[in-house]
């Protein structure tokens, strides 16, 4: 059973870095008896322990924000929501969110809009993943460009990881671990997803459970007729498949 069926009302939470656009969300939402606002975050560290504590239906999200962006913080939830996302200038990521069916607020804003932001977005409620988040945040970044930053969840802790420092990525089921100097981190992902989301002049795929940060590579080794082993610099190895080792080659020097 939902909390919407639980309470009677909506439970809503504003994610958003500027007070004065939270206290316009407050102050349209205060006028609807269905709503309840049940958490006001500044910034996606906060709405992660929100989150958890409150168990929202619906996020009120923007989508620039200094530590967390509005992408990385969806990523980090544990289980799905239905969102409307706020935001006051991304174009790219009004075209991603018109082309995936979720709903955005384009600042400013009246709330006539946001009702209408609301009821299209509970249509959809539970399905944000299923329209592919990855994808949108795919379709919300200029052509040519990659993400910058690995984000990923271990207990309440959140990991934010330049890509620069990554060694090797592996696949573990829907989830992916995560090496960075010398430690690692679980993050629920297919490797494939993360694959897409990177410089390809930065990282290779070299086995269907690896991906390599070709900066970290020593020396490849032979270790069957069709395989090797790349070393990496700081001595650890990991497998390197031959269709891996052709696209690794012309990063070899």
């Amino acid at each position: 059973m939902g909390a919407e069926e639980r309470t009677g009302k909506l439970r809503v939470a504003i994610v958003d870095d500027e007070a004065p656009a939270r206290a316009l969300l407050r102050e349209y939402l205060a006028a609807r008896p269905d709503v309840d606002v049940v958490a006001e975050c500044a910034n996606g560290f906060e709405a992660v322990k929100a989150f958890e504590e409150t168990s929202p239906d619906l996020l009120l999200l923007d989508v620039q924000m200094p530590g967390l962006s509005g992408f990385e913080l969806l990523e980090l939830l544990a289980r799905d929501v239905a969102v409307v996302f706020v935001t006051a200038y991304d174009q790219y990521a009004v075209r991603a969110f018109e082309v995936h069916a979720v709903d955005y607020l384009l600042k400013p804003f009246s709330p006539e809009r946001l009702d209408r932001a609301l009821a299209r977005a509970l249509e959809r409620a539970g399905r944000l993943r299923e329209s592919g988040l990855d994808a949108v945040a795919m379709a919300a970044r200029p052509p040519g460009t990659w993400i910058t930053r690995v984000v990923a969840r271990e207990g309440a802790r959140v990991h934010v990881i330049p890509v620069e420092t990554l060694d090797f990525v592996e696949a573990r089921d829907d989830y992916v671990r995560v090496r960075f100097g010398g430690r690692e981190v679980l993050k629920q992902q297919t490797l494939s997803e993360l694959a897409a989301r990177l410089d390809p002049t930065q990282f290779v795929r070299v086995h269907r459970s690896f991906i390599l940060n070709v900066a970290r590579l020593a020396r490849i080794e032979r270790y069957a007729k069709d395989s090797h082993l790349a070393v990496l610099t700081d001595g650890s190895k990991i497998p390197v498949s031959r269709t891996g080792y052709a696209a690794l080659r012309p990063h070899l020097k």
